[in-house]
């Protein structure tokens, strides 16, 4: 399980939620459950990505729960969810599934909002029932949906067979990330956030990406090296909203683009000059306001009848 590392004030201090719980999946993996808000607010599920946590989401949450009812959760292996022996596209939807069932009452539909891993986890849940029927709109973060270590940039050099080799065991190394020190925030930075990205935002990541255990992290980079979701790009029906950070080296403007031209039902691309690929924590107001708009235009607040 990962140790916990975030920072614990500021913006990206993790806000306490309203109650957890653990939701059990399909196969038995069991995922720590954060819901926040309002019992009776519009809904909004967020969906973290690769070495992330909850905490990821902190600004989000922290602005969104005052008058929304807010879900997240620990993906299997991180945060607070133990590791399970399966780490599959499969798994991760399960996964969802398990957690829209846990805190969705039967009809009542959410906002999902997905980053990196976490758009690749809604993708490969596009084709699913409960997700059909729990799913009102998507924002998908700084994702993509195949080909990711080809079209990655992090090793600065020209396309080709050597970029895709070199990518494929950097990203996929055993190494320890250690300590959270400046040449560890530098490193991150630049493989992970824009040139502009303030002290406090790289402290933020830096102590939640160096949080995930090795092995987590070298079991699900193998998982991702391989991704091929582009079946679930073309099954996800609902209004879908595509955000990436222009300098974004792991899942480059080229990913959202070709999503875009795919998903039967884009609301929009939102390519953000000077941001990498955190942009939840980089961007936090947009990605929030991305969300608030989703809501109001899919997923309203119903009003409650009186005795209900």
């Amino acid at each position: 399980m990962s140790r916990l590392l975030h920072v614990s004030s500021g913006p990206y201090a993790p806000p306490a939620p309203a109650h957890e719980l653990t939701v059990t999946s399909a196969d038995g993996a069991r995922l720590h459950v954060e819901v926040h808000g309002p019992e009776r607010a519009p809904a909004v599920v967020l969906v973290h990505g690769w070495t992330c946590s909850t905490a990821f989401w902190a600004a989000q949450i922290r602005a969104l729960a005052p008058d929304h009812r807010v879900i997240a959760y620990d993906q299997r292996g991180h945060g607070r969810s133990p590791a399970a022996r399966v780490c599959s596209t499969e798994s991760l939807a399960d996964d969802l599934e398990a957690v829209l069932a846990a805190t969705l009452a039967p009809g009542e539909r959410a906002v999902i909002a997905g980053h990196s891993m976490g758009g690749m986890t809604v993708l490969a849940a596009a084709e699913r029932e409960r997700f059909r029927a729990h799913a009102a709109a998507v924002l998908l973060c700084s994702t993509g949906s195949s080909r990711l270590v080809a079209e990655s940039t992090v090793v600065p050099i020209r396309a080709g067979r050597l970029r895709t080799w070199l990518t494929r065991h950097i990203l996929g190394s055993r190494a320890p990330l250690g300590p959270v020190t400046p040449l560890a925030r530098g490193i991150l930075k630049y493989a992970t956030m824009g040139a502009g990205s303030a002290p406090h935002m790289v402290e933020a990541c830096a102590r939640i990406v160096h949080a995930c255990p090795r092995a987590v992290r070298h079991s699900w980079s193998q998982v991702l090296r391989l991704l091929d979701l582009d079946h679930g790009v073309r099954q996800l029906h609902v209004p879908t909203a595509v955000v990436v950070g222009a300098q974004d080296r792991l899942t480059p403007p080229v990913h959202a683009r070709a999503l875009v031209a795919a998903l039967p039902r884009c609301v929009g691309l939102t390519e953000l000059p000077g941001l990498g690929h955190m942009t939840p924590v980089e961007a936090p107001e947009l990605v929030t306001g991305k969300i608030r708009e989703l809501v109001t235009a899919y997923a309203p607040q119903e009003p409650v009848r009186e005795g209900a």
